[in-house]
């Protein structure tokens, strides 16, 4: 059974910084898409960041435009996934999720698996 586990989110105030680890078990992605979305109160998921893995090493990373410059997306092996986020607003609170598709872009519905979420939550 494929599991995807995130972890780090938290409360941090303006202009401060965080970092998400997304971790998956049950098989392994390596020729996969990972990804972030977040979705805030009352609105839909949004892309935030995919990045592919080859060659031990992260080989592209794709953003939305909110996040550019202030986002990061990593990936240390083939199962896990990273988003350093500096610079926070309040405007990024939502809770963020890690997914894995096999081509997935910057839609959801191209991702096939997903975790539980972890909150993000940034104070003026």
């Amino acid at each position: 059974q494929v599991q995807l586990v995130e972890s780090g989110g938290g409360s941090v105030q303006a202009g401060g910084s965080l970092r998400l680890s997304c971790a998956t078990s049950g098989r392994t992605f390596s020729t996969y898409t990972m990804a972030w979305f977040r979705q805030a109160p009352g609105k839909e998921r949004e892309f935030v960041a995919a990045a592919t893995w080859s060659g031990g090493r992260t080989y592209y990373g794709e953003y939305t435009d909110s996040v550019k410059g202030r986002f990061t997306i990593s990936r240390a092996d083939a199962n896990s996934v990273y988003l350093q986020m500096n610079s926070l607003k309040p405007e990024d609170t939502a809770v963020y999720y890690c997914a894995v598709g096999r081509n997935g872009r910057a839609s959801w519905y191209e991702y096939d698996y997903w975790g539980q979420g972890t909150q993000v939550t940034v104070s003026s």
